[in-house]
């Protein structure tokens, strides 16, 4: 296979990591609809509760989807960001 268009270093149809966090608490019985990525829950400055969402995503497509399954739980999305590997300590 060719590289990426706009991701050159990484092969198309290779997944990329990303990593979302959203405001509110998921536990991590949501992790086989959320594709098996690993599922953090933590505690703002502010004392919210903040999920953070990290795995391989295969395309903008499948992100999408990760995105569109928040927005159906009503989930306030804080961020999303491609991540490079190494940088979650897990990849």
């Amino acid at each position: 296979m060719g590289r990426s268009k706009h991701h050159p270093e990484r092969k198309a149809g290779e997944a990329a990591t990303y990593q979302v966090r959203v405001l509110g608490t998921l536990d991590d019985r949501w992790s086989d609809w959320f594709e098996g990525m690993t599922i953090r829950c933590e505690t703002g400055s502010d004392g919210s509760p903040i999920t953070t969402l990290i795995g391989p995503v295969v395309d903008q497509v499948a992100l999408r989807g990760v995105l569109a399954r928040l927005w159906d739980l009503n989930m306030t999305l804080l961020s999303a960001i491609r991540i490079q590997e190494g940088e979650d300590g897990e990849t």
